[in-house]
């Protein structure tokens, strides 16, 4: 759980008047925060809604929609601040030989620092506008794994 103000900006959330005579957003234990229900029957994480991080592009606290694929995969990679890479492996198949190969893609995730991820979790994703060069996915629910070995070895089909 990040200070709320460990940036060099000043950080709030951008739907929250910190000047307001009447309450717009929820009240939680810590104060006012806006948080919300991103849908598809995915519930909002109880670190979303009493921790005090600001993430514009968190999907349960941020300005962000959940809308188009939802995909599983491996998590390879968490070097990255608030970004995470999947590994989603896949069979091909070849008509001449009549038989299968093993491919993968790897994919750049945004992950909220309400999740705690850490390699070798399966982390379900969801599609959401581009929040950068290469991230269009957004995490929504991490389920921990456990892992004999290299994580990037591994080939697991959801």
């Amino acid at each position: 759980m990040a200070e709320i103000q460990g940036e060099k900006a000043f950080q709030k959330q951008d739907a929250v008047f910190l000047n307001s005579k009447k309450l717009l957003a929820k009240k939680s234990s810590k104060g006012i925060r806006y948080w919300r229900n991103v849908g598809l029957g995915f519930k909002t994480p109880r670190e979303a809604i009493n921790s005090t991080y600001v993430d514009k592009k968190c999907p349960f606290t941020g300005n962000v929609s959940i809308r188009g694929r939802i995909l599983k995969g491996l998590v390879i990679s968490t070097k990255m601040h608030r970004t995470i890479i999947i590994r989603r492996d896949y069979l091909h198949y070849i008509k001449k030989y009549n038989r299968f190969e093993k491919r993968h893609r790897n994919i750049p995730v945004h992950c909220s620092p309400c999740f705690r991820v850490k390699e070798g979790d399966i982390v379900t994703v969801g599609q959401c506008r581009p929040l950068s060069k290469t991230v269009r996915f957004n995490v929504l629910k991490v389920t921990p794994h456990e892992i004999i070995g290299s994580v990037k070895k591994q080939f697991i089909l959801f």
